[in-house]
Parts: structure tokens; C-alpha cells; sequence
């Protein structure tokens, strides 16, 4: 009875239609747009249902104002709140907001410690002084280039090893995983660094920028953490359908990872931009690859070496040439200079950025 069964059924399955290749691969993108449209289509129930939530919160607080406002625990905590986090928020501009009143002030009263609150005899001087630097425009070059293709190997790099390493068919994952941690808390020191730098001949050379930080342990694992927080039915879905991991990692994982990619390549690119001893100690002969921290460093030695040299000498000429090369004031205006291009960028990856670092940083 039962061969009897068994025969029929394979009588059946031979008389099915045979799909061809073209078929199949047809199938399987139908299959593929229909799990993206899935994705959409929760994404924006999940805005709808944020975005109602938050409509319901402010209809809330808006027929309980009076009872909150009656409250006075609930007025000292929201003005302590206020207090602190204004406080708080001065701390954080003040800083940068007192670097460019002091750039763009008299050197002179800034000598003085004049300038503290607004900026007085305003002027430009110090930042047009800036492009007589030398080679300034050859090592803003290399500097753009290191950070934008160092950050994106990296960015690639971490989210694939990240990917990888939560397979449990992967090859001694444990042991990869836990050798990628260990180089997090040991380092062989300077001088070894350098002879090993040496050995593989990358000093005076452009490629010590980028392939030292292609791996990076801490960003590998808050990908890793990330994507354990991602349902494993959407992949499982994938490989039903015959994909692979390149595939699966990069038409699912990859599109999904967009908030944890903008928080490890902010602190990528924050990375290389202020990067300055790999420079200082792998490129003594080779100025062409000297990135824009070494070159104002420099420039600062310099000027300050020769400021020093000019107001001993006495004339009023050389008095005033000092002023101009006010040590003080070219501190201000490099950091100025260094730190404005991360000004410009981060505010357009914010909104990736707290998402990604808490999605990141918490499991489950």
C-alpha cells in the first residue's frame, strides 16, 4: 500500500512542469520585491503608529496641562531640567563659540585676554594667513582622501565581519570573534608598531592611513549587535529562496544597517580627519603625504618659533610682526580650521546617529 503512495507521488511530481533558469530567477526577484514591500510597508506602519503615539501624547499633556502645572514637584523638576541640560548645552558651544570670537578678533586684545564674551576689531586676517601656509591645499587633498576612502573600507569591512560573525556555521567563529576582541585591550607599543610599519613597507606611503584601521574591533562589534537585533526570518526567507550570504548581506542586511553604517562611519571619519601620529612618524620623508593636523602643526612651531625669535629683537617692527603671529591666536585659528569640516558634516548624520549607537549598543 504504501509503495503504492510512493509511486503515485513520484508519478506526480514528474508530470509537474519543469521551471527553467530564467523562470526561477524571476521567481525568486518577485519573491524579493515582495519581502522589500513588506519592509516598506512596516517601516511606515511604524513611523504611522510613532507618529500617532506621539499625536496622543500631546493630546494628553494638553488636557492635563493645568493638573501638571498644579503641581509643585513637577515645576521644580522641569526647572531643574531646563537648568541643567541649559547648562549643559552652554559647556558644549561655549567652547567652540570662544575659539572664533578669538580668530576673528584683534590679535592684539586677544593677547591681552580682552576677548571673552563677543568678539571686538573683527577681521579675517587669521584665516586668509592660512592659505599662505605651505602645501596646506596638497594636504587637505590627502587628508580628504584618507578619510573618505579609509572610512568607507572600513564602514564595508566592519559590517561584513559584523555580519559574518553572527553565523553559527561560520568557521571557529568563536575563536575569530574572540581574537578580534583581544586585540582591543593589548598593544605591542610605539617602536614595535613602527618596525612592523617598516617591515611591510608602509612608511612613506599612503597606504599606512588606510589599511592599519580597515579592521576595527569596537565598530565590528555594534554591527554585530545590531544585526542580532534584525529578525532572522528575513533571512531565513532568502535562503530558502537560494541566495547566499553575499546576497543576503547585501540586498537585507546591508539597506537595514543604514543607522549603525552613519554612527561607526562618523567615528571613522572623525578618526582619520584628526589623525596626526601616523603621520608625524611614518612620513618624516615623504612631505607630499603629510595630512592638514601635520601641516599646521608645523606651521605653528614655525610661527611661534619665529614670533619669539622677532619680539627679542627690539624694533617696532618686529614687535608688530610678533603680534601678528601671536601663538595664542594660531592655536585658535588651527583648531578652528581642523575641526569645521566635522561641524559641517555631523549635523546631516545625526539623525542616523542616535539610533544606531542605541540600536547598537543594546541586544535583543
Amino acid at each position: 500500500m504504501d509503495k503504492n503512495i510512493k509511486n503515485e507521488n513520484n508519478e506526480n511530481i514528474e508530470n509537474l512542469p519543469a521551471l527553467t533558469a530564467a523562470e526561477l530567477a524571476a521567481e525568486r526577484k518577485a519573491r524579493e520585491r515582495e519581502a522589500k514591500r513588506m519592509m516598506a510597508k512596516n517601516a511606515k506602519d511604524r513611523k504611522d503608529r510613532e507618529k500617532a503615539d506621539a499625536a496622543r501624547e500631546r493630546e494628553y499633556y494638553k488636557t492635563h496641562k493645568k493638573k501638571l502645572d498644579l503641581s509643585l514637584g513637577n515645576i521644580l523638576f522641569t526647572g531643574v531640567n531646563y537648568l541643567v541640560f541649559t547648562v549643559f548645552t552652554i559647556a558644549c558651544i561655549f567652547p567652540f563659540y570662544y575659539l572664533l570670537i578669538n580668530t576673528i578678533s584683534d590679535n592684539e586684545l586677544v593677547k591681552k585676554g580682552q576677548i571673552t564674551l563677543w568678539p571686538m576689531g573683527i577681521n579675517f586676517n587669521n584665516y586668509i594667513s592660512m592659505l599662505h601656509v605651505s602645501d596646506l591645499g596638497n594636504a587637505f587633498i590627502v587628508t580628504f582622501a584618507r578619510t573618505i576612502l579609509g572610512t568607507a573600507l572600513m564602514v564595508v569591512a566592519s559590517a561584513f565581519v559584523g555580519y559574518l560573525v553572527t553565523k553559527r556555521d561560520m568557521w571557529h567563529r568563536k575563536f575569530w570573534y574572540r581574537f578580534l576582541i583581544i586585540t582591543m585591550y593589548f598593544n605591542a607599543g610605539t617602536i614595535p608598531w613602527y618596525l612592523n610599519m617598516s617591515m611591510l613597507g608602509l612608511t612613506n606611503n599612503f597606504l599606512a592611513y588606510i589599511i592599519p584601521g580597515i579592521v576595527a574591533p569596537y565598530n565590528i562589534i555594534l554591527v554585530k549587535t545590531y544585526i542580532e537585533s534584525i529578525p532572522g526570518e528575513l533571512e531565513e526567507s532568502a535562503l530558502i529562496d537560494g541566495a547566499g550570504f553575499f546576497k543576503v548581506f547585501k540586498s537585507i542586511i546591508w539597506p537595514l544597517c543604514k543607522p549603525i553604517v552613519a554612527t561607526i562611519a562618523i567615528f571613522g571619519a572623525v578618526g582619520h580627519w584628526n589623525s596626526f601620529t601616523d603621520s608625524l612618524i611614518l612620513m618624516q620623508n615623504a612631505p607630499q603625504y603629510f595630512t592638514v593636523q601635520h601641516r599646521l602643526y608645523i606651521y605653528l612651531n614655525t610661527s611661534s618659533n619665529l614670533a619669539a625669535i622677532m619680539s627679542t629683537g627690539g624694533s617696532a617692527a618686529a614687535n608688530a610682526a610678533a603680534a601678528m603671529m601671536n601663538s595664542k591666536v594660531l592655536k585658535y585659528t588651527i583648531s578652528m580650521v581642523t575641526v569645521i569640516p566635522i561641524l559641517i558634516v555631523y549635523p546631516f548624520m545625526n539623525r542616523y546617529f542616535e539610533k544606531g549607537i542605541m540600536l547598537g549598543a543594546v541586544k535583543g
